[in-house]
């Protein structure tokens, strides 16, 4: 019964030296004001990393299954086409778009530059909850 008593004290900060709390509050403070990360690289460098990320195309899970089973691959320069159309479709404030490139159709999130599936247009298909298309 008293380790289960520990357990909850311990959870609940109870019996914790003060001075330890401030000494380590001091020391994230410290932590905190290192222009650097443990790998050398600069906040900076980082955000930017990240938004580089961000602003590039990414595959929902189930649009790269859909492309895995149905051996789809995108080249560069379809890539490259769809990233732009992306762009023009996020000016004329199109949210959820169609996207066709050569014999593919894709389904885009917008905003997220997310694809959400991807098929070939060989078939006889009907796409719904869009807002606009664009062709590239």
């Amino acid at each position: 019964m008293s380790g289960y008593n520990d357990l909850i004290r311990n959870a609940a900060g109870i019996g914790i030296n003060q001075k330890t709390v401030e000494g380590s509050r001091n020391n994230r403070r410290a932590e905190n004001n290192q222009p650097q990360t443990e790998q050398g690289a600069t906040f900076g460098d980082v955000l930017r990393d990240r938004l580089t990320e961000v602003d590039s195309l990414s595959f929902s899970k189930h649009a790269a299954l859909r492309l895995n089973s149905r051996a789809i691959s995108l080249s560069d320069d379809q890539l490259s086409r769809v990233e732009s159309g992306i762009a023009d479709a996020g000016q004329k404030g199109i949210k959820d778009s169609l996207v066709l490139v050569d014999d593919l159709a894709l389904l885009v999130n917008v905003p997220s530059k997310t694809v959400i599936t991807a098929m070939n247009q060989n078939s006889r298909n009907i796409f719904t909850n869009i807002d606009g298309a664009v062709i590239v």
